[in-house]
């Protein structure tokens, strides 16, 4: 099964990708980031991803995630200019199917749908989930219940009394990265930073 993660960016899809991947407990699990490939020419980025996969069909069980797909791709947007080699050698490897007796999951990642839809990449994945932001106050409260040493249980009442019932619009990556920006604040005023930084980056209603 291939199935692909489709979202805005900072909203938390290589992270789910990830999530989704070890808890499958398949017996071989491999990450193919872009972050891995920096300063590859793109002959050395397809034997990478190639052996990737050659690896993955000697486990009867394997899961191989994919991740940030138009960045390992090279794409930029002006022009557009992308590598067609090794888009070429993915869409060959995606297309092939495992050897006999052998079951592959693959978990791509994209925040451009559009560009990848254009590259007739879409289609090699047989299920898209859309990862949507967080766009409520009271998942923003869930979200900081469980970021273990964020805010003390006042700071998240307080919290929650100014956002429970607004909207936002936020990665949860990027809120993550908020909640750390407002605890480098002194304690009496960390609740207004947060607030203030949920207006000026989060998508906080007034």
């Amino acid at each position: 099964m291939y199935k692909f993660l489709l979202g805005a960016p900072t909203n938390g899809k290589t992270a789910l990708a990830a999530t989704l991947a070890m808890k499958s407990e398949f017996p071989f699990v491999k990450i193919c980031s872009p972050e891995d490939m920096v300063g590859f020419s793109e002959s050395a980025k397809c034997h990478t991803i190639k052996k990737v996969f050659e690896d993955a069909y000697k486990s009867q069980l394997s899961c191989v995630v994919i991740d940030d797909i138009e960045r390992l791709l090279d794409y930029v947007p002006i022009g557009p200019r992308f590598s067609n080699i090794v888009l070429q050698s993915l869409l060959v490897l995606l297309k092939k199917q495992p050897p006999k007796g052998r079951k592959l999951l693959i978990i791509g990642t994209t925040s451009r749908k559009d560009v990848l839809n254009d590259m007739e990449m879409l289609p090699a994945f047989t299920k898209h989930v859309h990862v949507s932001n967080i766009s409520t106050g009271k998942d923003v409260i869930k979200v900081l219940e469980h970021l273990t040493g964020c805010f003390k249980e006042e700071e998240i009442a307080q919290i929650a009394a100014k956002i429970q019932n607004k909207k936002v619009w936020v990665g949860i990556k990027r809120l993550v990265a908020l909640v750390e920006m407002a605890r480098q604040t002194s304690f009496p005023n960390r609740v207004a930073k947060f607030l203030v930084l949920m207006e000026e980056e989060g998508g906080l209603q007034p």
